[in-house]
């Protein structure tokens, strides 16, 4: 039985210093902007962290990236095939989206599209609409990205003749310090057609809030990325007291010296503002 009843939502405010949040692999890697600056994390993103921490807590994820796989599937059709292939041959398609829901929290929480070639050789199409949406996330005042030249000093092929092959070049950007929000809900209603349940939501909830937590990369060393704040809301109705446009514009984040630089998050003040019968539970990133 379905016990999530409440609509949530939440937002989520981040700050990055000397690391890459998100590459844009259309420009050279370097972090995202918009036009006038501002930085962008993209929902994709968000969302492949939150796999990943829900991963770590000992979830099953679907959508798995093959150099941090729990399985020995190379391919979403090899994983699909292997899972659905417990199911009996004539099994419907309402069976089959309940039993894919049922067996990767991943799906049940942002939904999928299944479009594959299944073992019987016949087309799978199956499409679901999660209940937890996510926004991308934007910085609060436009950054600064930071671009640097590097070079590979090492034997990387053999040299005709012995000596040393030649450096390779290369180049890292980065951030130099920034705020990010972003935003999401959760829908009780899809909740209830993919079997999206509390504990689901607790995991969420947990993920966001660790969200960087064995995260590290070369691009993000530890320390670099950190969660500051979550803010959830839970609603006393299914729908909610309130739009989540308003909820979400009740947080309001904004630098303290709008003359001055930013070089911490001490720099930003972090309001909440109070809606009537609505409680914000204010949670502290690590």
């Amino acid at each position: 039985m379905n016990n999530f009843e409440n609509k949530i939502d939440f937002a989520l405010v981040i700050s990055v210093k000397n690391a890459n949040p998100n590459g844009d692999p259309l420009n050279g890697n370097r972090p995202r902007v918009n036009y006038n600056s501002t930085g962008e994390i993209s929902d994709v993103c968000i969302k492949r962290k939150i796999r990943n921490r829900l991963m770590q807590e000992g979830k099953n994820v679907f959508v798995q990236m093959n150099e941090n796989k729990l399985d020995e599937y190379n391919s979403l059709s090899d994983r699909f095939n292997a899972a659905i292939s417990k199911l009996e041959k004539k099994a419907s398609e309402r069976e089959k989206t309940e039993f894919v829901c049922n067996e990767w929290i991943d799906v049940r929480s942002f939904g999928q599209v299944f479009a594959f070639k299944s073992t019987e050789d016949k087309g799978v199409s199956i499409g679901i609409r999660g209940p937890v949406s996510i926004h991308p996330a934007f910085s609060i005042d436009p950054i600064n990205a930071t671009s640097i030249q590097i070079t590979k000093s090492v034997n990387s092929e053999p040299v005709k003749g012995g000596g040393k092959s030649s450096d390779t070049m290369g180049m890292k950007h980065r951030v130099d310090f920034g705020v990010y929000v972003t935003y999401g809900s959760i829908n009780v209603e899809l909740a209830k057609k993919t079997g999206f349940d509390a504990e689901d939501a607790k995991a969420i909830k947990n993920a966001l809030a660790t969200l960087f937590r064995n995260d590290a990369s070369s691009a993000r060393p530890e320390g670099s990325m950190a969660v500051e704040k979550l803010i959830w809301w839970q609603h006393n109705t299914a729908c909610g007291q309130y739009s989540s446009a308003k909820v979400h514009k009740s947080l309001t984040v904004i630098k303290k010296d709008p003359t001055k630089d930013a070089h911490s998050i001490d720099d930003y003040e972090i309001t909440v503002k109070n809606l009537e019968g609505l409680e914000a539970e204010i949670i502290d990133g690590e």
